[in-house]
């Protein structure tokens, strides 16, 4: 009987490595063939199953007479391109200062007094991403597709950072995980700050659209194109791509969904905190007010042509303006309100939502009813003085909706404001998408993650979906997930990867996710502690809100 236990535990263990080597061999093959040369991927860390392949070339480095111009093709190579490291991320323009950060760690030693021995250091551990670059046009792909016939569903992540930071190779946004459960993840970087949206009147004359200002919008176009190309040798399929992205990734991805230059290159959206306008309800910034800044800021560097202001070195291009995303006639053709809201915009399906703590990240300024973060230091005055700024004959209703007779009721009713005007944001942009007769989802994110092993003190913050949406525990050095956490992200991905899928998040297993069609009536889903549907929607705020949108609207389109 000893014997023939002995020999089932070694059948099972012998089984057991048997699977693992099939799931491993089972993965898209080592090399794949794109249109500029072969690529070779490697295993992703915690999934063998799932291939990763960093640091593609998707446009030519963006440098000398590239800088400030669309994307250029690539070069082709020979042979086989290692895609084993992260290409350079984007630098938003010169750094702030030489030596910065010296010396920061320990003190001095006291006058007169021999320094310590250094203690016996372990060498530090190599960095994920080299050094900011212009040179920094790289796609990542990871994939768990057995073959380039398997026609997986495509993300394609948009990261966020205020349009002057982040990067594709972030660890907050490793695809692993995602990947692992079926869709292919990809990644890319896009040019920031005066690099990637500058303008001025002499970029627009040699511009063959008569536009300047979005290089880093066209750098997602290109990436997406590339994706068209190229996805299929991944084992993904380029007609069934969502493009995905948080905070400025989102106001991307809302300017892709209303650009007709992007028509045709994603079938679905999905939006984190972040709309075209913005969080919160705007005007877009016009061509015209872009490039007279962009002028003015050029004379003060004593630059009379951009071919001057081209061959400049990097390190000498300080007070160059750039504000994020311009009207610029061509990618975006009019503020991009009016595009949604005429139907103009591109037929996609979406998912979006919003955090319930936003005010904590500072994201709301005081023209939105909120002074610094979450509200702190907000006097009943200065709210009053700002709330009637904003939204003018209109600023009586809000005051019914957030009372703030005290200083300590001025910093809660500004903390609950811009959440609720940023979730406003992102249920109206489904409501527009299921005008269009496209499936609409919302969602509201309230779990505070377990940071150090306690609730993170800033509460859902923006950004804190992230992680959990990617089902990736590892994404912060100071998440400390527990079962409630680790539950949520499994729950969470499931929906996205459903979504990504087929244009609905709802499946086995999962709480039911409610369809959205108007302000009025649909539910948003609850992403707490628990996943579920909202009892009612906030009629009466989002009633307001849409009014007021319509008076800023009416008041002109910023074009």
């Amino acid at each position: 009987m000893r014997l023939t236990m002995k020999r089932v535990a070694l059948f099972l263990v012998l089984a057991t490595i048997a699977a693992v080597a099939v799931r491993i061999s089972a993965t898209i093959p080592e090399q794949v063939k794109i249109d500029m040369g072969l690529v070779a991927g490697t295993p992703a860390t915690g999934q063998p199953a799932v291939r990763v392949f960093k640091g593609i070339p998707f446009a030519a480095p963006p440098l000398g007479e590239n800088r400030w111009r669309e994307p250029q093709p690539p070069a082709r190579w020979d042979g086989v391109r290692t895609a084993g490291a992260f290409g350079a991320p984007c630098t938003s323009g010169p750094a702030a200062g030489r030596g910065a950060g010296r010396g920061a760690r320990g003190g001095a030693a006291a006058p007169g007094a021999a320094a310590p021995a250094p203690a016996a250091q372990p060498a530090p551990a190599a960095p994920r991403e080299p050094a900011r670059a212009e040179d920094c046009l790289y796609v990542n792909v990871w994939s768990s597709a057995t073959s380039a016939s398997d026609r997986r569903p495509v993300m394609v992540w948009i990261y966020g950072g205020g349009f002057t930071g982040g990067s594709g190779g972030l660890q907050w946004y490793d695809g692993e995980n995602l990947a692992a459960k079926g869709p292919v993840i990809v990644t890319f970087n896009y040019r920031l700050g005066s690099l990637g949206f500058f303008a001025h009147p002499e970029l627009v004359k040699e511009s063959r659209h008569n536009a300047s200002g979005n290089y880093g919008m066209m750098d997602a176009i290109a990436a997406l194109q590339w994706v068209k190309r190229n996805i299929s040798a991944f084992g993904g399929d380029p007609n069934n791509v969502t493009v995905a992205g948080e905070s400025a990734g989102a106001i991307m991805v809302g300017a892709l969904v209303g650009s007709p230059q992007a028509k045709g290159l994603f079938h679905r959206a999905i939006a984190e905190s972040g709309g075209w306008m913005g969080l919160t309800m705007g005007r877009m910034r016009s061509g015209a007010t872009a490039q007279a800044e962009g002028a003015k800021a050029m004379e003060a560097l004593g630059v009379k042509t951009i071919r001057d202001l081209r061959a400049k070195p990097l390190d000498e291009l300080t007070g160059l303006s750039a504000g994020g995303l311009v009207v610029d006639g061509y990618l975006i053709p009019q503020d991009e309100s009016m595009t949604f809201m005429n139907g103009k915009q591109n037929a996609v399906d979406v998912l979006t939502g919003s955090n319930k703590d936003e005010a904590n990240f500072g994201v709301c300024g005081p023209g939105a009813g909120v002074a610094g973060r979450g509200g702190q230091g907000m006097t009943a005055e200065a709210f009053k003085t700002a709330a009637q700024r904003k939204f003018g004959d209109l600023a009586d209703q809000y005051f019914q909706l957030y009372p703030a007779s005290s200083d300590a009721d001025a910093q809660r009713a500004a903390h609950e404001a811009c959440a609720d005007e940023i979730n406003w944001n992102m249920r109206q942009w489904a409501a527009a998408q299921a005008k269009l007769g496209k499936k609409a989802y919302t969602y509201f994110f309230t779990r505070v993650p377990t940071l150090n092993g306690q609730p993170s003190p800033q509460g859902a913050s923006h950004t804190a979906e992230i992680s959990y949406a990617f089902n990736n525990p590892k994404g912060q050095q100071t998440q400390t997930w527990n079962d409630v956490d680790t539950k949520l992200a499994d729950t969470m991905s499931s929906y996205w990867v459903n979504f990504i899928t087929k244009g609905d998040p709802n499946g086995a297993g999962l709480p039911a996710w409610p369809q959205y069609k108007d302000l009025a009536t649909s539910k948003v889903m609850v992403l707490g502690d628990t996943a579920q549907a909202e009892s009612a929607p906030p009629a009466a705020k989002l009633s307001f809100y849409q009014t007021a949108f319509q008076r800023l609207l009416k008041s002109g389109t910023g074009n």
